[in-house]
């Protein structure tokens, strides 16, 4: 991946988003739906593999992408893959990344294998269907999250920052 210069001076950072998986997506075409996500982040723009014929797709996806602002969100659209028309859109999520940053910058040499160091609580502020911890784990910053589709009747798409 190539960087403007000005990019280069205001990088904070890398963050490896996994799109883990789908739960009960909502029916995009007759019975079914062929799922992806698109992934935004300031500019960056990046989308998983089509999933064909199936609401609990398991994209195991991951996708690194580049810090500017600890302030912008992370935007995930799920879309249904059609074939001759426009795709359908099935919803999207958005999640804040700078509690994660923030724990980054917390003491965390030495301490034991599955720690919790933050919990941030659903609320009407984010798309969280449950609360999300943020681990240390192997030696890595780790936090899994469970986020409720908005603007649609159902489903859940489940990702973990690293």
């Amino acid at each position: 991946m190539r960087m403007k210069p000005c990019m280069m001076n205001s990088l904070l950072g890398l963050l490896r988003i996994r799109i883990k998986r789908g739960v009960n997506l909502a029916v995009g075409d007759l019975f079914t739906s062929d799922p992806y996500v698109i992934i935004k982040i300031g500019e960056e723009r990046w989308k998983t593999q089509v999933i064909y014929c199936d609401v609990n797709p398991e994209w195991n996806s991951d996708v690194t992408l580049l810090v500017t602002d600890l302030n912008v969100t992370v935007l995930l659209t799920v879309y249904d893959q059609d074939t001759f028309t426009k795709d359908d859109y099935m919803g999207d999520a958005e999640f804040a990344i700078k509690p994660y940053f923030d724990a980054l910058n917390l003491q965390l040499e030495g301490l034991p294998c599955g720690t919790i160091l933050t919990t941030i609580q659903p609320s009407r502020g984010n798309c969280l269907a449950k609360a999300s911890h943020i681990n240390w784990s192997d030696g890595k910053l780790v936090q899994d999250l469970i986020l409720k589709l908005r603007h649609v009747e159902c489903g859940e798409v489940e990702v973990q920052l690293q």
